[in-house]
This record gives C-alpha cells, sequence and structure tokens, in this order.
C-alpha cells in the first residue's frame, strides 16, 4: 500500500505530461491576451463615452427653454447619445442626443439648411461662445464640458422627418421604433451591442470616406447581427461577430422597418453594388486581421485595428 501516492504521475507518458503543460500555458496565455485587448478596448470606449450625464441634462434643458417658442414639447432625447470620437456629422440614432421637433405651419417649408440655422441661432443667444459646428444635417455642440450632437426634425402630414444625408431633402423617420429596437437587442446582450457598435463605428471611420458604411446602416447590421446572438457577451468577441457579419450580409440590402424608407441603406445600391463589394471587402479584410491577430496574440496588431 505504501508508495501508492503519485501513481497517477509515475504512470503517464512523459509526452501527455509535456501536452498537458503546454496547453495549461496556452490557456493562460489567451486569458492574459484577451484581458489585455479588453482592457484597451474599455479605455477607447471611456474615451467615448467620457460624459458628464448631469451636466448633459442640464445642457438640454437650457436649449429647450430657449427653443420653447419653435419646438414641440416632447423634444426626443435618446437614451445612447454620445458622438463617436470627434465627428462633426451624424452618426446613427445611437449617437444623437435629441432631436429638435419644429412646430408649427410656419416652419413647414423649413429646408434642412434654414431649419439648421434657426437652432444655430437660437444656440448662439443661449451660448454665445460655443460656436456650434454643423455639417448637413446636424448641429455639434460643445458647453460646460459636455458635447451634443443635436438633430433638428419636422412633421409632415403626421410622418416625423429629419435631414437627408445631402442636406437637400428631409426623409421621414421613425426614431422611437428604431431606438425601442436596438434596446431590446442591447438589453438581450447585456447592454453591450451598443458599445459594440461604437467601436466597429471607429473601424468604420478608418476606411476612405466613400466606402464607410453610413452609422444608420450599422446600427441596423447591430441588430440583425445580435437579434440571436449566443456567443461570449464581451465587447471583444461581439464587435469580432459584428464585423464578420457585416461582411457578408452588407451585400444586400436591409430592409428598414421603422417607417424611414424602403432600406435603409439606399445609399449603397442595390445587391451585389461596386460599392457593396467594396464594403465588403474592406470589412472582411478587418476581421481577417481580428482573427490573425488572436492567433498570434498580438495585441499592437488589435490596437492598430481600432485606432488607425
Amino acid at each position: 500500500m505504501g508508495g501508492s501516492g503519485g501513481g497517477y504521475f509515475r504512470s503517464e507518458r512523459p509526452e501527455n505530461v509535456r501536452d498537458a503543460l503546454r496547453q495549461e500555458e496556452k490557456a493562460t496565455e489567451d486569458q492574459i491576451f484577451e484581458t489585455q485587448v479588453a482592457n484597451d478596448i474599455g479605455d477607447l470606449l471611456a474615451e467615448y463615452n467620457n460624459r458628464d450625464t448631469e451636466a448633459v441634462k442640464q445642457v438640454l434643458e437650457l436649449l429647450k427653454k430657449a427653443l420653447e417658442n419653435e419646438v414641440e414639447d416632447g423634444t426626443i432625447v435618446t437614451t445612447f447619445g454620445g458622438s463617436v470620437r470627434k465627428h462633426t456629422y451624424v452618426d446613427g440614432i445611437s449617437d444623437v442626443d435629441c432631436l429638435f421637433v419644429l412646430k408649427g405651419d410656419e416652419f413647414a417649408n423649413l429646408g434642412p439648411a434654414d431649419a439648421l440655422n434657426l437652432l444655430e441661432s437660437k444656440i448662439r443667444n443661449v451660448f454665445p461662445n460655443a460656436a456650434p459646428e454643423r455639417d448637413k444635417m446636424s448641429l455639434r455642440i460643445g458647453v460646460q464640458g459636455v458635447v451634443l450632437e443635436i438633430l433638428p426634425a419636422l412633421r409632415r402630414e403626421g410622418q416625423l422627418c429629419i435631414p437627408s444625408e445631402s442636406g437637400k431633402s428631409w426623409s421621414k423617420i421613425n426614431p422611437q421604433k428604431f431606438i425601442a429596437k436596438l434596446t431590446e437587442v442591447n438589453d438581450r446582450c447585456g447592454t453591450k451591442v451598443v458599445p459594440t457598435i461604437k467601436i466597429a463605428k471607429g473601424i468604420n471611420d478608418t476606411f476612405a470616406e466613400s466606402q464607410r458604411l453610413s452609422g444608420y446602416h450599422l446600427e441596423s447590421l447591430a441588430i440583425e447581427a445580435f437579434k440571436e446572438y449566443v456567443g461570449p457577451k464581451n465587447t471583444k468577441a461581439m464587435v469580432e461577430h459584428l464585423i464578420g457579419f457585416a461582411s457578408e450580409r452588407v451585400l444586400s440590402p436591409v430592409r428598414d422597418r421603422t417607417g424611414q424608407s424602403l432600406h435603409v441603406d439606399e445609399y449603397a445600391g442595390g445587391k451585389g453594388s461596386e460599392l457593396r463589394k467594396v464594403v465588403a471587402q474592406n470589412l472582411d479584410r478587418v476581421w481577417r486581421r481580428m482573427k490573425n491577430a488572436n492567433a498570434n496574440h498580438s495585441r499592437e496588431m488589435w490596437t492598430e485595428l481600432l485606432t488607425k
């Protein structure tokens, strides 16, 4: 009976012990790498989301007060907010802080540029030193330590409209319905979908401007990608999933079920258009680089994907 302890190790073949040790070492290396990249993504998200929510609320209240004669009482405030990086254009519903809906017949025939002029004028009255930045669709204002992305809107024949991407006309939209869809998927995935979208938008921004997905398109792809998602609920894994999913799904139009238009991606042309093929290639290239970075445990490669 003596000496029976440790018999397991004596009976193991040396090569099996070495294999087990290598597997254990690899698992440890994998965990360290995953943790490092997760921390890097977390730091980037902290940069994106570095906002004082109470200050945002106070600034919005001041703006609503200044515009009380021009906009509806029920200003639409999104639940996500916060522009990605330092964009001066709207990246999608998840990046808009609020929609100021103009009221009254006197504004019914305003064009998007006129609506933006009106909002800008009122904002300058309240915050004379704010120097709002604007593009064809929105105003971006930095005051009291916060930055807000503001979108004008009109109601026409009972339908809410926002500026089109060209800024020359109005596009129908149902923001409440879209926000509800995005919120539902986000909640089901442990509130990780919106952070995933923000990282994906940062990656999208590294492409040539003519080859980028619109923010609304990317958000719609994310809703599809995660509506039945069963993978790990962490941002790194979900970014990989979204980019891989989008690289294939982008080749076909995404139907818009919120009432804005027939498809959310009309700008990309029909199924298999040249633009869709180029965007698909860009996304597939990024997805393959992600897999390569994982295989090589290269934190540097992941950093390049996220920031360059």
